[in-house]
């Protein structure tokens, strides 16, 4: 077996590739292990070297060096390959990804809690031939977090912070609603929405949690679907949505549906998030991808660690 480490050296705010390196050093004197060190340079590099390598059938395990992109990019290249399997090691802004793991987060700093883990499957999101592995949002969560980078150099903002200055910016400066036309398991909604966004993790955007009852090795997506609002309500709103209280928000407003297909078509684009990379599109295809991906963590590491109970049965198709 070997052990590849596929480091994205732009990812936070300081460069982590030497630290990283005498990681892998490190397993290399004490265990034995084969383990090799890689570099991405441009955006989609992670997934196609982590491709490459688990089309050869060789029995690998990957580490994810970076930010959500970069271990999207690599979940996204070893999908499906029951030779391969990846962890994650956080250097980038937000690490959204990983609070899914609650406590156990903080393991996964250090490749020495990680490389004998056990591996267990997780479920991922397929969307427009893409596949992401947490949150993929549409909507103004979206044109937040294609905006965010234009934040995230300040010194005076961390993830959470450049988040919010995004936040603010979409809300002052641009209409929140969009005309779409929305299938649900084939049934249609059209109606002016805010956002549509379908969760098979529990946290995006820097550590909002809208949909906390989702499990990431279920089988089960919660797509979450907020009407248009004005300002005002939006920012009333935000709070509670941010942590998770959907269920205590106007019913007339938001839905929550465990469809296992949704569709959205506009007569313009829609900015589409998959674990924090955006695209545009007219139309947009969100299905479930059920244990696609092979996941090693630290010994007794749980992905739905800080998953809340669903405390209401699974709601059927809404009517907004």
């Amino acid at each position: 077996m070997r052990h590849i480490f596929i480091i994205n050296p732009k990812a936070g705010k300081r460069d982590q590739t030497s630290r990283i390196y005498e990681m892998a050093d490190r397993l290399r004197q004490r265990h034995g292990l084969a383990c090799a060190c890689m570099l991405t340079d441009r955006p989609g590099g992670a997934q196609d070297m982590a491709r490459k390598l688990a089309e050869t059938g060789e029995e690998l395990r990957f580490y994810a060096c970076g930010g959500d992109g970069t271990i999207s990019e690599v979940a996204g290249g070893i999908a499906g390959f029951p030779n391969a399997a990846m962890t994650a090691i956080p250097t980038g802004t937000g690490n959204d990804f990983l609070k899914n793991f609650g406590p156990d987060a903080a393991k996964f700093t250090d490749a020495e809690n990680l490389w004998d883990g056990d591996v267990f499957p997780l479920d991922l999101i397929a969307c427009n031939g893409r596949l992401c592995l947490t949150i993929a949002c549409n909507g103004i969560d979206a044109r937040v977090a294609d905006s965010v980078h234009q934040y995230s150099g300040s010194p005076l903002l961390n993830g959470r912070g450049s988040y919010l200055a995004s936040v603010a910016v979409n809300f002052l400066f641009r209409p929140i609603g969009r005309r779409w036309r929305v299938w649900l398991d084939g049934q249609v909604i059209e109606d002016d929405f805010a956002l549509v966004s379908m969760c098979n993790g529990r946290y995006y955007g820097g550590g909002s949690m809208p949909v906390p009852e989702a499990r990431m090795d279920d089988g089960v997506l919660h797509t979450i679907l907020l009407r248009n609002v004005s300002k005002a309500t939006f920012a009333r709103l935000f709070g509670a949505y941010s942590a998770g209280k959907h269920r205590e928000l106007p019913a007339d407003l938001i839905r929550v549906s465990t469809a296992r297909e949704v569709r959205i078509q506009a007569e313009e684009n829609i900015v589409t998030c998959l674990d924090g990379e955006c695209f545009r599109s007219r139309e947009v295809v969100m299905t479930l991808s059920d244990k696609r991906l092979h996941f090693f963590g630290p010994r007794g590491c749980d992905p739905n660690a800080t998953a809340r109970p669903e405390t209401l049965p699974s709601p059927s198709v809404p009517t907004c």
